[in-house]
């Protein structure tokens, strides 16, 4: 999914669960931000004072993905999360390991990642996590059937759309074959490039296993926001358990015609049709602006360290321990640690 969805769809869904104006922009902004925060490594102020962040994304095409390590610290935990084959704690699917890692939509691990989201809403920085934990809970629809390591599960042979879109000018199967094979390693949904994150498309491939695999995204993104509505609900009142609830009944129409109806490519002009629809007050929460800005001086990064550059030495903020963009880096922390060192040891799943 790209920013039309991890951002402003996040937004919509936020505040027809309930949430205020600036609790739902923290949210949807901390959702996005988790592919535009590609910088790691220390920050050093002038006081001596220090703060450690690590990127939860890389740039498809980055040497990083090439080195093991470096998938299961970003792609495993923020991207693809691992589906264990749709099994409970302490059963396995059957197969080989990578069976476990593949990610599969809204699997007994992702259920498990929100409830514990929820039931830890009381940290300084429980929303920004909850945001994380949005984004990845969506991209398990958008990039199921992938895995976030490098392994022929990956690979997409004879793709092609079947809806009938209009949008790519020839046919997917030869962009694939002619220009991705020999620049993009089978890294997560890396030779399929957008097309599982393009809300409007229907499309179908082969994958590594020989299997054919035919996709609807509008359907899947809807079960996306439904779930995420849900999920939003509970996260509001802490309570996990809280029963299923649908989304209004002209809200899901409008959700469901921006998904199939903005026949965009470019993720950003989509988004750009999202804020105008929310601005336009197509929902029920009435008229509303927002804006999302990942770098500039209207950047959390800028608003916390005073640029958006990396500085050898940054000006020390009193406020900066309570910045939204420190508040997302320990987010970002506290969610990858969550992941990798309590819940897929649960499900029998190792990553670093």
């Amino acid at each position: 999914m790209q920013i039309d969805f991890h951002h402003a769809a996040t937004y919509v869904l936020s505040r027809l669960a309930g949430f205020p104006k600036n609790e739902a922009e923290i949210l949807a902004h901390a959702s996005q931000y988790v592919d535009d925060a590609t910088s790691s490594g220390t920050v050093y102020f002038d006081n001596k004072a220090l703060y450690h962040r690590i990127s939860s994304a890389h740039k498809m095409i980055d040497v990083r993905n090439t080195r093991a390590v470096a998938n299961h610290q970003v792609w495993i935990p923020f991207h693809f999360l691992p589906g264990n084959g749709g099994k409970g704690m302490g059963k396995n699917p059957g197969g080989k390991f990578i069976q476990k890692i593949i990610c599969r939509p809204n699997s007994p691990v992702a259920r498990q990642m929100v409830k514990n989201a929820i039931l830890e809403k009381n940290r300084e920085y429980g929303l920004y996590r909850f945001g994380v934990v949005m984004h990845v809970y969506a991209d398990t629809w958008a990039h199921q059937g992938f895995a976030g390591v490098m392994h022929r599960v990956n690979e997409v042979e004879d793709a092609v759309e079947t809806g009938g879109s209009g949008t790519f000018g020839k046919a997917l199967k030869t962009f694939l074959r002619d220009i991705l094979d020999d620049t993009i390693p089978p890294l997560g949904h890396g030779r399929a490039t957008i097309f599982p994150d393009m809300p409007f498309l229907k499309w179908k491939y082969t994958n590594g296993n020989g299997e054919l695999i035919v996709r609807n995204n509008t359907a899947e993104f809807c079960k996306a926001a439904q779930a995420m509505f849900n999920a939003m609900r509970r996260f509001r009142v802490g309570d996990p358990s809280l029963p299923s609830k649908r989304i209004p009944g002209k809200d899901m129409q409008q959700i469901r015609s921006l998904f199939k109806n903005i026949k965009e490519e470019d993720g950003s002009k989509r988004h750009g049709q999202w804020l105008t629809a929310i601005k336009e007050g197509r929902f029920s929460f009435g008229p509303e602006s927002i804006t999302y800005a990942a770098r500039g001086k209207q950047s959390w990064k800028h608003q916390a360290l005073g640029t958006s550059l990396d500085l050898v030495v940054h000006r020390y903020r009193k406020d900066f321990l309570v910045s939204n963009w420190k508040l997302f880096h320990d987010a970002v922390q506290a969610h990858r640690f969550y992941i990798v060192h309590d819940l897929l040891p649960r499900f029998g799943i190792c990553a670093a």
